[in-house]
C-alpha cells in the first residue's frame, strides 16, 4: 500500500523544484542584461546605443521582482500604486523647487517624462522601497529600526548611483556638483516610504529581490571604479 505521506509530498517537491528553476531562470535573465549594460556603458565605442535600452532593463527588472511576489493582494497593489505615485510626485516638487534634492534636471536616457520627470522614476522609487523594505526584513529588529536600515540601504545605492547617473545624462546637477542635500532628502523620502511598506498589510517575501539589490550595486559601483 502506497504510503499517503509520499503522496503529498511529491507535488510539494515538485513545485519547490520549479520554483526554483523559476529563480534561476529570472537570475539568468537580469545577470544577462546588466552584464551586457555594463561591458556597453563601460567598454564600448558607443554607449548611447546601450542607453537606448536603460528604460527597458528597468521596467524588466521590476517585472520579474513583482511576478516573484508570493501573494499580491489588494494591499500590496495599493503599495505599488502609492510609492510609484509618491515617488514620483517628490522628484516633481524636487525638480521644480530644489527643496527636496537640491537642484537638478532630467536628461532623455530614462524615456518619457512628464512635468519634467521621467515617469519610469516613480518605478525605480518603488523597485528600490521594495527590495531594501524585503533586505531589512531578515533582521531580527522593531520595525522602525528595519525601516531605517532599509532606507539606508536605498541611499548607498543612490551613492554609487548618483557619479554614473550625471555621466550618462539620467539627470544633472546644477554647478555639476552633487550636494549632500540629495543624500538626506532621500534618507527622509525613503523612511517614509519604508513605514509605509511596514504598515502595509502583505506577505513581505521575495526570493529574488537580495539578488537584484546586489546586482544594482555592483553594477553601479563597477562602473564608477572603470569611469
Amino acid at each position: 500500500m502506497p504510503d499517503p505521506t509520499q503522496q503529498y509530498l511529491a507535488p510539494a517537491t515538485t513545485q519547490l523544484s520549479a520554483q526554483r528553476r523559476r529563480l534561476r531562470v529570472a537570475q539568468g535573465v537580469l545577470l544577462l542584461f546588466h552584464i551586457t549594460g555594463f561591458l556597453g556603458l563601460g567598454f564600448s565605442e558607443n554607449p548611447a546605443f546601450y542607453l537606448q535600452f536603460v528604460p527597458l532593463n528597468l521596467l524588466l527588472t521590476v517585472g520579474l521582482l513583482l511576478a516573484f511576489q508570493p501573494n499580491r493582494s489588494v494591499a500590496f497593489v495599493w503599495f505599488c500604486l502609492v510609492t510609484t505615485a509618491v515617488g514620483f510626485f517628490v522628484e516633481v516638487v524636487g525638480v521644480r523647487t530644489g527643496l527636496v534634492f537640491g537642484f537638478y534636471k532630467y536628461g532623455p536616457t530614462l524615456g518619457l517624462q512628464w512635468i519634467g520627470v521621467p515617469l519610469l522614476v516613480g518605478v525605480n522609487w518603488l523597485m528600490l522601497t521594495y527590495t531594501t523594505g524585503i533586505l531589512a526584513r531578515y533582521l531580527p529588529v522593531p520595525a522602525f529600526v528595519r525601516a531605517l536600515v532599509a532606507a539606508l540601504l536605498m541611499v548607498g545605492l543612490d551613492a554609487c548611483l548618483e557619479p554614473i547617473a550625471v555621466r550618462y545624462n539620467f539627470w544633472q546637477w546644477r554647478f555639476d556638483v552633487i550636494p549632500l542635500q540629495n543624500f538626506k532628502g532621500w534618507f527622509m523620502v525613503s523612511l517614509i516610504l519604508q513605514v509605509f511598506f511596514n504598515r502595509s498589510d502583505f506577505v513581505k517575501r521575495n526570493e529574488l529581490a537580495p539578488f537584484i539589490y546586489m546586482l544594482q550595486l555592483l553594477f553601479f559601483f563597477g562602473l564608477g571604479l572603470i569611469g
